[in-house]
C-alpha cells in the first residue's frame, strides 16, 4: 500500500505535463494533423488515466491521509520553492512540445523515460518535488522544528499553502516522512 502511495505521488508530479501533452494531442486532432488510430487512442487513454490517478494520488496523500497531525514549533525555515520547480518544468517543456507521440518509437521512449525518472524519484524520496502542488498555491520550505514536549530539533521538507512569515510560530503539521510534510493549520499562540 505504501509503495502505491509513493507511485501515485510520482505520477501526480507530472500531471501538468500530462495535461500539456493531452492539449497538444487534442489540438492536433482538431486541426486534422492527427487521426484517431490505435496509438493516438492509446495515448488519450493513457493520459486520462495518468491525470486521474495523479490527482487521486495527491488527494489520497494530502486530504484522505490517516496520519495524525502533530503540534510543532518552527525553529527556522527557508522557502526553497524556486530551487526545485523551475528545473522540473524544463522536463515538461522537453516532453510536451517536441515529442511526436504519434510514432510508436517516440511513445515507447516517452514511457521509458517516465519509468527511469520514476525509479529515481521514488528511490530517492523526491516527493517534495511536485510542481502540481506549487501550481495549486503551495510553497515548499526546509524547516527545523520541535514537536510539543520535546527539545529535539528535527528537520523536514514541508508544503504550505501561502507564505510562512514567522519563525518560532506554532502550528499543526502532518509529517508523513522527512520529504513530504504539510502544515495543516496555523495557530496564533
Amino acid at each position: 500500500m505504501e509503495f502505491l502511495k509513493k507511485l501515485l505521488l510520482y505520477v501526480s508530479a507530472f500531471v501538468p505535463m500530462y495535461v500539456l501533452v493531452f492539449v497538444r494531442l487534442v489540438v492536433e486532432i482538431v486541426n486534422n494533423n492527427l487521426t484517431f488510430n490505435v496509438l493516438n487512442t492509446l495515448n488519450f487513454i493513457t493520459l486520462i488515466l495518468l491525470i486521474g490517478s495523479g490527482i487521486w494520488g495527491l488527494l489520497w496523500n494530502v486530504k484522505f491521509t490517516t496520519e495524525k497531525s502533530v503540534h510543532i514549533q518552527i525553529v527556522s525555515m527557508q522557502n526553497i520553492t524556486d530551487k526545485h520547480f523551475l528545473g522540473y518544468f524544463s522536463l515538461f517543456v522537453f516532453f510536451a512540445i517536441p515529442l511526436d507521440l504519434s510514432l510508436v518509437s517516440a511513445y515507447c521512449v516517452y514511457l521509458l523515460v517516465l519509468v527511469f525518472i520514476g525509479v529515481v524519484y521514488i528511490n530517492n524520496s523526491l516527493f517534495y518535488i511536485n510542481p502540481l502542488l506549487n501550481i495549486l498555491g503551495f510553497n515548499f520550505y526546509d524547516i527545523e522544528y520541535k514537536e510539543d514536549g520535546s527539545e529535539e530539533i528535527k528537520q523536514a521538507k514541508f508544503f504550505f499553502r501561502g507564505n510562512l512569515e514567522e519563525k518560532n510560530q506554532k502550528c499543526w503539521a502532518n509529517i508523513k516522512n522527512q520529504n513530504f510534510c504539510f502544515i495543516d493549520k496555523r495557530h496564533k499562540d
